[in-house]
């Protein structure tokens, strides 16, 4: 593996990118995979200019309403342009489909897959001071809008009163957190709640909760929520995008509306009071995600999706095979991970 950085300064920097299609002519690439708006936009222009054989984009969250410029884009340029366009859910091909008009048989849909989190070295518990009996939520997330970080410390307030000695950690940073730290003040959490900023020890910290949530108001595929199941979590998360692919209700945790801190601190204090249901839907939660979103099978699907289409791109009609090759990949089973 190689990398190979455009350092380019602008995103119209087309010396940059007139670069990386030169150097996909000169080592004769067979894929050009693509991920989000942005490069999926300059890969399908770049990879056609390079004849690149197979072209793919990959959509990680549908959030275009009100952007018509996008939708325009994804429909007319990357739907047309490239052999596959992939989404991460259910419901963001579905969106794809409905609202930009993207035909069917131009999307498909690959799960994400995390590694195996490497187990707990250190006791974060300990080193932050919180007693071993103490009730601990927390969320690892971007302190951004869409993530809607302030609903968690709105949900702790309704929670410090009936669980003492509650702890609430959000780990992560963004342009929100000014705005987050001061909501903790107005409600007076400064001991409740801890912003623990961006940190490298995420197993860790996982280990330290008793609950993990999410609270976006929109989503793909969260990757954190994939990681709450892999370390055995019982999960709160707002039922947006992609979510209720990973999680069923009440069977692996709990969904609730979004921006309802009402609705998040009453799941929170139904899986915190009930510790043998909670520690069922952690149990639960980790199978499914070994079996179904894990990285080895993520990437068996990619590989055999790149075998096929790049066989389909030396047929004399590329579009039509194209698409019977996503057609094939729609309809056969997930591939599931040697370890689950």
């Amino acid at each position: 593996m190689e990398f190979l950085g455009l350092k380019r300064r602008s995103t119209f920097s087309l010396a940059s990118w007139a670069r990386l299609a030169s150097e996909l002519r000169r080592r004769r690439i067979d894929v050009l995979h693509a991920h989000k708006f942005g490069s999926n936009v300059w890969g399908t222009l770049v990879g056609r200019l390079a004849r690149v054989p197979v072209v793919i984009a990959h959509e990680h969250t549908w959030s275009y309403v009100g952007r018509p410029l996008r939708r325009l884009l994804d429909r007319h340029l990357i739907a047309r342009g490239t052999d596959a366009f992939l989404a991460v859910s259910a419901e963001d091909m579905r969106r794809m489909i409905e609202i930009e008009g993207i035909s069917a048989r131009d999307v498909l849909m690959v799960p994400n897959g995390i590694p195996p989190l490497p187990s707990a070295r250190r006791d974060v518990r300990r080193e932050l001071g919180i007693p071993a009996d103490a009730p601990v939520i927390g969320t690892v997330t971007r302190l951004y809008r869409q993530k809607a970080p302030e609903v968690v410390v709105l949900a702790a307030a309704r929670l410090a009163a009936g669980f003492p000695g509650l702890q609430v950690l959000i780990v992560g940073a963004g342009p929100e957190e000014s705005r987050v730290r001061a909501l903790i003040d107005a409600q007076g959490l400064s001991d409740t709640v801890r912003l623990l900023g961006l940190r490298d020890d995420v197993p860790e910290v996982l280990a330290a909760l008793d609950v993990a949530v999410s609270t976006s108001d929109w989503e793909g595929s969260p990757l954190s929520v994939i990681e709450y199941m892999a370390a055995g979590l019982p999960v709160v998360a707002t039922a947006v995008g992609g979510v209720p692919d990973l999680l069923t209700d009440s069977v692996h945790g709990l969904l609730v509306p979004r921006g309802d801190s009402a609705a998040l601190a009453a799941a929170v204090e139904r899986l915190l009071r009930n510790p043998e249901d909670a520690h069922a839907m952690g149990r639960r939660g980790r199978d499914r995600q070994r079996r179904e979103f894990d990285l080895d099978s993520m990437v068996r699907r990619l590989e055999r999706l790149y075998e096929d289409l790049h066989a389909s791109a030396r047929t004399r009609h590329r579009r039509e095979a194209s698409r019977s090759v996503l057609d094939a990949h729609r309809h056969a089973p997930l591939p599931t991970s040697s370890r689950g």
